[in-house]
């Protein structure tokens, strides 16, 4: 049974919460004492039926003030499949937090207000969607109950959302009409809406195929650790652990080591205690190699067919998530994947007004700006660009006064 990670995103009070409790509710994915807790709580809606939006707003600030602030993650199955859902704050002072939340998706659930349309944090959201190229986007047209369920409402909001996702170059963009309140179209069709013949959210999740995009991707192992036992029994064993992050490594691919550039085929592949043919996307496997060449943690194995781009220099979009400024000065480190190395920024290129997506020149990076930047490695990366390939695409910036993530980075250019 595969796993569908997605997120929510939205402008304040469009229902995100709700919409999210609804899933767990309707699909029975409530604990026991999570469903007494919830019902003797005094936070009710108009109606006198009970606030689900409790289910995610875990912080007191965020059950007090009914928004979202901090990333709540909550797992769910059915029958067909497991999700893994990120509540991400819609609120702009929380914009690292969205793009915490979203980084791993393979789906985005955008939401609309009925009765407000497309707004200015929805342009927003749906730009960070963009820039974090995720393939795959649901916009929940929410409070229909609100617009007496109007079909003309649901196609006015349709085809303004059309023009902003033509404007982003987002793809897959699938259209449902919610009332996350009421549960209509969330886990089963709603009664109230006989003029939308597609189907329900859930049936729509349980259904999309993502597992395509990171297996048709070129193979991609990073080292994680060198096995090495030396003991009477494994005298001789030698083995790359790590995780297979996109493509796939059959037996007897020919692979190349970077950055070293050395070339082999592999030898075996460990699954556990089996032996395996054939290693995909998302599996932690150790690799043994025909010849005995010089790998460490950090390098890559990748296949001798789709190398990607080498170089200490590269152009990449910067999502800045520390209080303090980026200082071009410091040396920063980076992380990508399993190697860590010096860097530093040569060049910020332009920040975006994620508002009204101009692009504006800048000598400085605070909380939550995001723009292009020029950045230099101590040592060579092998990456592909973020667009081709999100989990060799990308890389946290690290200070190293703190050792605490300050960056997310998206590559776009070998320089």
């Amino acid at each position: 049974m595969n796993i569908l990670k997605f997120f929510t995103a939205g402008s304040v009070d469009d229902g995100k919460s709700t919409l999210i409790g609804r899933l767990l509710y309707d699909t029975d994915s409530i604990l026991a004492d999570q469903l007494e807790a919830l019902q003797r709580s005094n936070r009710k809606n108009d109606d006198g039926t009970i606030d689900l939006a409790i289910l995610t707003d875990g912080l007191r600030a965020e059950r007090e003030q009914g928004i979202t602030i901090d990333v709540a993650y909550k797992y769910f199955q059915t029958s067909k499949r497991k999700f893994i859902i990120a509540d991400t704050p819609g609120h702009i002072q929380y914009t690292r937090n969205m793009v915490t939340g979203a980084s791993t998706a393979n789906l985005a659930i955008i939401l609309i207000d009925a009765r407000n349309g497309v707004v200015e944090q929805t342009i927003r959201h749906s730009y960070l969607v963009s820039l974090l190229g995720i393939k795959h986007i649901v916009v929940c047209v929410n409070k229909m109950d609100m617009v007496a369920y109007s079909e003309t409402v649901f196609n006015a909001i349709i085809e303004k959302y059309k023009a902003l996702a033509e404007n982003l170059k987002l793809q897959n963009v699938n259209y449902i009409p919610v009332s996350a309140l009421k549960g209509d179209n969330i886990v089963q069709s709603s009664a109230q809406m006989d003029w939308y013949e597609g189907e329900s959210l859930l049936h729509f999740l349980e259904q999309v195929d993502t597992d395509g995009i990171e297996q048709a991707s070129p193979a991609r192992m990073p080292v994680q650790w060198v096995i090495r036992p030396q003991t009477d029994q494994l005298h001789d064993y030698r083995g790359y652990a790590g995780r297979v992050l996109s493509g796939s490594f059959k037996v007897n691919d020919k692979v190349t080591i970077l950055p070293s550039g050395n070339s082999t085929t592999i030898s075996k592949i460990e699954f556990f205690e089996d032996h395996l043919q054939e290693a995909h996307a998302g599996q932690s496997v150790i690799i043994h190699l025909n010849d005995d060449v010089d790998v460490s943690r950090g390098d890559t194995l990748v296949h001798s067919s789709a190398l990607p781009s080498e170089t200490r220099a590269i152009a990449a979009d910067l999502c800045w998530m520390d209080t303090r400024s980026l200082d071009p000065s410091l040396t920063y480190f980076i992380q990508h994947n399993s190697k860590i190395t010096r860097c530093k920024i040569d060049e910020v290129v332009y920040k975006v007004d994620i508002n009204t997506l101009e692009k504006h020149a800048a000598d400085e990076f605070k909380l939550n700006d995001i723009g292009r930047v020029v950045l230099k490695t101590a040592d060579p990366l092998a990456f592909d660009l973020y667009h081709e390939n999100r989990a060799t695409g990308s890389a946290i910036l690290i200070d190293g006064r703190t050792n605490l993530t300050v960056g997310a980075l998206m590559f776009r250019e070998a320089i």
